[in-house]
């Protein structure tokens, strides 16, 4: 087994990353002839940690298949005084692929006592905002500008590294070398893209609401609620996403939703329609027991369709019993609005309880 040993100055580029990236966390990348861990070998293990202003990088490499062994044991040994490791897919791949090793080779398994951070496990609720192509490291990499020398995959080095083992090659070695070592140091420079999940899951504080006019695609004149937020933490870039008529917009230090107002009538429909009667003349319904002072011929029982009563006013959209009385323009549509009334515009607390509700839904949160 040889080790490779690296060292690059940290420079803190954001607060979030900078909070996470302390002395006791470590990133790891390994690289594998192969997905299963019983036909594959794991041929190197990348690290970095930081102490103090630099990043150290360590590359455990095995020279042959026999050093497995002693490739896996020099990282668990590395692990000394980590806290938290950090991974790309690590809980998918990389962590059970080694508890198989350690496993097969009777060795100690490191992961039991280490927080663990998994990078691309991290991200899921996010991708519709960032939607991205695809959500490999190199992506993000490239979202981020992050530029790399590498340009191989991890499947396409594996005949590089069988071609190695044959003619020990350092030019073979050297491309081996780079692509880990660009993952593991490309990981150290990833940890901003998760700023975006911290800024919605973290909305404290609302600074402003408002309601503005604007003029929709079809030329009609509209209302939206206007909502900023500072974000708890600074952005790479300003991104977008919007869902209907919900519109919400992450900038690199504020943040707004936007929600189109709807003016007009809207019904609310009663469940429990079976204990009401339908007024055909008033389009309304009432409950059964006011119903039992109207003549026969002016009332029905109603289906579940028409038990409704109408409501002309503001409304704003909301995607679950959020506010009640909750209005629909039909009974079949997944989604209701609220009445927007001036106590809830001047309700900070209500307002950001809405913006927390929007997000748990738009992202799973």
């Amino acid at each position: 087994m040889k080790t490779f040993h690296n060292e690059e100055i940290y420079i803190k580029t954001d607060n979030f990353s900078d909070s996470i990236f302390k002395e006791s966390t470590m990133f790891f990348d390994i690289e594998t002839t192969g997905f299963s861990p019983v036909k594959a070998i794991v041929y190197m293990i990348g690290c970095a940690r930081r102490i103090k202003n630099r990043i150290v990088i360590d590359q455990y490499f095995a020279e042959s298949p026999n050093d497995e062994a002693a490739v896996i044991e020099a990282f668990a040994g590395s692990l000394s005084g980590c806290s938290t490791i950090i991974s790309f897919n690590g809980v998918g791949f990389d962590i059970p692929f080694l508890k198989n090793k350690y496993k097969k080779y009777k060795q100690e398994d490191p992961f039991c006592n280490v927080q663990i951070l998994d990078i691309f496990k991290e991200l899921s609720p996010i991708k519709p905002l960032l939607c991205l192509e695809n959500y490999k490291q190199k992506s993000i990499e490239a979202f981020l500008g992050i530029d790399r020398e590498d340009k191989y995959s991890g499947g396409e080095l594996i005949n590089v590294y069988y071609e190695y083992l044959a003619q020990k090659d350092d030019e073979k070695l050297s491309l081996l070398l780079t692509h880990n070592y660009e993952d593991v140091l490309g990981m150290t420079k990833l940890l901003s893209i998760l700023s975006y999940k911290e800024c919605i899951h973290g909305i404290a504080d609302i600074t402003g609401v408002s309601v503005n006019p604007y003029t929709a695609y079809d030329g009609s004149l509209m209302n939206e609620l206007i909502i900023s937020f500072e974000n708890k933490f600074s952005v790479p870039k300003s991104v977008s996403f919007h869902d209907n008529d919900i519109y919400l917009t992450i900038g690199t230090t504020k943040s707004y939703v936007r929600a189109e107002i709807f003016e007009g009538e809207m019904r609310h429909f009663y469940s429990d329609y079976k204990n009401y009667y339908y007024l055909p003349k008033e389009d309304m319904a009432i409950h059964k027991s006011v119903a039992a002072y109207v003549d026969h011929e002016y009332r029905e029982k109603c289906k579940a369709y028409n038990c409704y009563v109408r409501k002309t006013g503001t409304f704003i959209r909301q995607y679950s019993d959020f506010m009640k009385p909750e209005f629909r323009f039909d009974i079949k549509d997944k989604y209701s609005y609220f009445l927007l009334t001036e106590d809830f515009i001047n309700s900070k607390q209500m307002v950001l309880s809405y913006v927390k509700h929007i997000t748990a839904h738009l992202f799973n949160l």
